[in-house]
């Protein structure tokens, strides 16, 4: 054909990628509404109609359509639910409506009065209750425009909150685009992002096999984790949403209740606790019935709501300056089960801290099995003057990690052994010693006990310090027992025949070695904190390289040299000698000196630091033009000054950005503190050129 027809030939070619286009176009819009109702179904449903690898074939599909037309790109598609791994500076937004707090109660005669006036303010007549669960969670505000998200703004402090939308569009059962019909043009629904009982646990796993502070409850966790500077971290976590009130010019009904029943049809996660009642006794009902199912939710509960359902009497009653009179919450409390205590069980970390743990005899608490719980230290053992096989009383007040509370004494059986605390290490053997000034007993054996050995490697790999993000605790556990790995300064022997296995690993091992050679780049502050060295944080692992500036000036320093530091004492100098005066410490060191890791501040870094700032306490607020929050911070440390999170009166200044919130606005008037613009900070403290590249570090996990 191209011989007799060449136009002709060329007008058929265009029109098939012509039809193929407009098809693929068509299958790009056919899948983002069925993975929308299939990711519905799922997590506001509870029925999945697919399954997992059906979903994962369509999304895939879905995800190199989308990258064949970026012309076709959509923020609410389901394929930006998995977020990015990019920093993002939260702004501050003005709540259209601003969201008040609800007035607490913890018994029913408050329950009798708060209805009783609310009887008075309507003038005797009838209203229903609408009663509903008070999920545990991170107050939030979400608009949408023609069916579609377009902002979700936390709380903050009621009239402005932080603008989180690209972190909440990860969660999953938040709907990006609405389904069915009679939604109004533009409304906000409001609710709480909550971590569900299941993710909570397997996040603190995590972090305990990391040795990360746990987080205290899921309420906790599911505000800091909604406040990550990256998405990719929040759609990893599997945080929930209830929404609970709905507010705008035309919503459908007059009724509270019947407007969630709407939202539901739309698409909304909403609880199926609620009930419209219309007398007390039916609120107590609902109470009572609640205080002992809660148990059974898979989601973090702290009590009940109760709404005037008419929002015609809503308006009538009105608020005071702080909260609805048509609202109030009852706050259960917290919950306590008594069990036995079967043994105390001791776990070694990373810097050898020993931690006694209770192992009990399995009890249902705050919707999860509880059977062991964390002792402290021996000061706490001996304040409840434990006994192996005492019946104690175990909390989550607030839903907290389980505590024991409480010992029923009257049930001690006769001849029970008191709980003595060990005196040598459960690993290796060694004698425990005891730091003044400190609650908890150490293993010293920092170089021949086992888990400190596997958590000192796992410390050093861990993202803040070398970010060798190909290997994991897991892998370290391998190599350890397998003999590959020592010590920290082995994992730069490793080759890749070493962990290929029977030849099936190649790929993953090329990685894991290309990341270790990699890791090579990583700046000498962050080297000295990956040491591991006891009681060296981050933070004074940054000061103790940026003042001695290479690792033999380190090594060599004295307890007075090491304590001219600001925010190094004894304790850490007394840390920082012991760790060098060790031969097999100094024998790593040496190591990783051979093998190329940075021992020294680099002339850039040195270039780019001075005292200019020396004795100042910064704190940093609101958003820059100029430079990232990340590099001021950076700045304000490598020219001598110190970052705080909070405003007191030892605060020198405030540098602040755009939308600076108002509740730290108002404490620095009050204390007379300055404020300072970054103009003003760059210009006074002559720190006008570029603040240093950051460092690029990976994905969080």
């Amino acid at each position: 054909m191209f011989l007799l027809c060449p136009t002709l030939s060329i007008h058929y070619l265009c029109n098939d990628k012509y039809h193929k286009k407009m098809e693929e176009e068509k299958r790009i819009i056919e899948l983002r509404a069925e993975l929308h109702q299939h990711n519905h179904n799922y997590y506001v449903l509870n029925q999945p109609t697919i399954s997992d690898q059906e979903f994962d074939f369509l999304m895939h599909e879905l995800q190199d359509l989308e990258a064949k037309h970026p012309e076709m790109y959509d923020p609410n598609s389901p394929t930006q639910r998995v977020g990015s791994d990019l920093n993002q500076e939260f702004r501050q937004v003005e709540h259209r409506y601003p969201m008040l707090s609800l007035s607490n109660t913890y018994n029913e005669q408050d329950v009798a009065e708060w209805f009783d006036s609310v009887s008075r303010g309507l003038n005797g007549e009838k209203f229903e209750v609408c009663c509903e669960m008070k999920y545990d969670g991170l107050s939030i505000s979400l608009t949408y425009v023609d069916g579609r998200l377009v902002s979700a703004v936390t709380r903050g402090d009621g009239v402005h909150g932080d603008d989180v939308t690209a972190n909440v569009k990860t969660i999953k059962s938040i709907p990006l685009v609405l389904s069915g019909e009679g939604y109004p043009r533009e409304f906000e629904i409001r609710g709480e992002i909550l971590m569900p009982w299941t993710s909570f646990e397997r996040l603190n796993q995590e972090r305990e096999a990391a040795e990360e502070p746990l987080f205290a409850n899921p309420r906790n966790a599911a505000s800091g984790t909604l406040k990550s500077q990256k998405s990719e971290v929040v759609a990893n976590r599997g945080l929930d949403a209830y929404l609970y009130y709905l507010l705008g010019d035309q919503i459908p009904a007059e009724g509270h209740y019947e407007n969630l029943m709407a939202a539901r049809r739309w698409g909304f996660k909403i609880s199926e606790g609620m009930k419209k009642v219309d007398s007390l006794q039916e609120i107590y009902d609902f109470i009572n019935y609640w205080d002992r199912e809660r148990k059974n939710l898979p989601v973090a509960t702290d009590g009940i709501v109760l709404k005037v359902n008419n929002l015609r009497q809503q308006r009538v009653l009105g608020f005071t300056a702080k909260s609805p009179r048509w609202a109030i919450a009852y706050k259960f409390k917290a919950e306590r089960e008594r069990t036995r205590l079967i043994e105390v069980a001791y776990q070694v970390g990373r810097t050898g801290a020993v931690t006694p743990v209770a192992n009990m005899e399995p009890v249902q608490l705050a919707g999860t099995t509880v059977r062991r719980a964390t002792l402290n230290n021996e000061d706490f053992i001996r304040s409840f003057d434990l006994h192996v096989g005492d019946y104690v009383y175990v909390e989550k007040g607030g839903e907290i990690i389980p505590k024991i509370v409480g010992v029923d004494v009257d049930s001690r059986e006769s001849g029970a052994e008191p709980v003595r605390f060990i005196t040598h290490c459960p690993e290796c053997g060694a004698e425990l010693v005891r730091y003044e000034g400190e609650a908890a007993h150490y293993c010293p054996n920092d170089t021949g006990c086992p888990p400190q050995i596997k958590g000192r490697i796992e410390h050093f790999i861990a993202r803040k310090a070398m970010n060798i993000d190909s290997l994991g605790p897991e892998t370290v556990d391998e190599y350890y027992r397998h003999g590959i790995i020592h010590n920290i300064a082995d994992l730069y022997e490793i080759d890749v025949q070493q962990i290929n296995g029977n030849g099936s690993r190649e790929r993953s091992a090329r990685k894991v070695v290309a990341a270790i050679n990699e890791s090579k780049k990583v700046p000498f502050e962050r080297v000295v904190f990956a040491l591991g060295i006891r009681f060296v944080g981050e933070t004074s692992a940054k000061l103790l390289a940026r003042h001695f500036k290479n690792i033999d000036t380190l090594m060599n320093a004295t307890q007075e040299e090491l304590t001219e530091v600001e925010g190094v004492g004894d304790v850490i100098a007394k840390s920082v000698i012991g760790y060098f005066q060790n031969p097999v410490n100094k024998e790593i060191v040496e190591r990783l000196r051979t093998y190329g890791l940075q021992m020294s501040v680099s002339q850039d870094e040195s270039e780019n630091s001075s005292d200019k700032l020396s004795g100042l306490s910064i704190v940093i607020s609101g958003v820059f033009q100029k430079h990232s929050r990340d590099e001021y911070k950076d700045m304000i440390e490598r020219n001598g000054g110190k970052n705080v999170g909070s405003i007191s009166a030892k605060t020198s200044f405030i540098l602040a950005g755009e939308n600076m919130g108002p509740s730290k606005l108002q404490k620095a008037e009050k204390l007379g503190i300055r404020i300072m613009t970054e103009d003003e900070f760059l210009s006074e403290y002559d720190l006008g050129g570029d603040a240093p590249a950051p460092q690029v570090e990976g994905s969080l996990f």
